[in-house]
C-alpha cells in the first residue's frame, strides 16, 4: 500500500490542481491521496484516529483555523509528533516560516506552485 498524503486547503481550485499533479503517483500506487476543505474537520477526524497520514500538506490562511494551528495541534499529539507536515501557502514571510519551524513543520512551498516542485517535495519527504 502506498503512502497516505492528505492536503488541507480551503480552495477547491488548489485541491483540484494538486490532485491532477499527483494523479500519476496515485495511479502507480505510490501514494493514496485525500483532500479536506475544512482543517477543523480533518483535525477532529485525525485526533479521533479516523484518518491517518504519512504526509500532511496544509494551507495557512483558512477560515476555520489556520494551518499553523492545525500543525501545532497535531504535533502536540504523540501519534503525529514525528509525521511530516508541509505548508503550501501564499504566506512566505520569514516570521511565518520561523513560526512553522518552531512548531515542527517539515517544509514550505509558496503558491502558486508548479506540479514538478510539488511532486519533488512529496517524493523527497516520503522517500519515494
Amino acid at each position: 500500500m502506498g503512502k497516505r498524503v492528505i492536503l488541507v486547503d480551503d480552495s477547491k481550485t488548489i485541491l483540484a490542481t494538486a490532485e491532477m499533479a499527483l494523479d500519476e503517483l496515485s495511479k502507480s500506487g505510490a501514494i493514496s491521496f485525500a483532500t479536506y476543505l475544512n482543517p477543523r474537520e480533518f483535525l477532529d477526524k485525525a485526533l479521533a484516529m479516523e484518518v491517518d497520514f504519512d504526509l500532511l500538506i496544509t494551507d495557512i490562511n483558512m477560515p476555520q483555523m489556520n494551518g499553523l494551528e492545525l500543525a501545532a495541534a497535531l504535533k502536540n499529539h504523540a501519534h503525529f509528533k514525528t509525521k511530516p507536515i508541509l505548508v503550501l501557502s501564499t504566506e512566505g514571510s520569514a516570521d511565518k516560516k520561523a513560526e512553522g519551524r518552531a512548531i515542527g513543520v517539515t517544509g514550505w512551498m509558496v503558491k502558486p506552485f508548479s506540479n514538478e516542485k510539488l511532486l519533488k517535495s512529496i517524493k523527497m519527504v516520503l522517500g519515494i
